[in-house]
């Protein structure tokens, strides 16, 4: 644990994680430490050459794009940072995107959500990803991704 929560400060220092994502880290490791004094058993993660720094955006189906745009500027103040008009897409945030609306069916669900890694390397990670069994995959949606064991759609994406 010391290891991640050195990791979490120097990525802080260097002006690549925001307080409020060093904050969040510190938080999980001491829940995650709770959960395993109690007595739930915890394995240690695997080595890997590449780590995840932060949540970079969720990525939501939506019946009406434009209700939900509507919905995210007035309650949180969100602007639109970038669209994909030909493939119905609309990212909302402040400098950069915190949440994606694809106009999909079926609406209502998280397609993805895309974890930030530091100096990403597509070619590495992609490599890496397949000696651990697993499949990389890109689509227009979900971008770079991994498939976690309940199917759900982890982009894996430049911070």
């Amino acid at each position: 644990m010391e290891s991640i929560i050195s990791n979490l400060l120097t990525c802080f220092e260097k002006g690549a994680l925001p307080r409020r994502e060093l904050i969040r880290g510190l938080a999980m490791l001491a829940a995650a430490g709770g959960t395993a004094a109690s007595g739930t058993a915890a394995t240690e993660p695997q080595a890997t050459t590449f780590r995840g720094a932060n949540i970079d955006h969720v990525s939501v189906q939506v019946a009406d794009l434009q209700r939900s745009v509507d919905f995210y500027q007035k309650v949180f103040g969100f602007t639109v940072v970038s669209q994909d008009k030909a493939n119905g897409i609309i990212r909302l945030g402040f400098t950069k995107t915190l949440v994606s609306l694809n106009h999909e069916r079926p609406s209502g669900i998280v397609d993805h959500f895309a974890i930030g890694v530091p100096m990403f390397n597509r070619d590495s990670i992609a490599s890496e990803l397949t000696q651990r069994g697993l499949t990389p995959l890109d689509d227009v949606f979900a971008g770079f991704h991994i498939k976690d064991p309940d199917g759900v759609n982890v982009q894996i994406f430049q911070m």
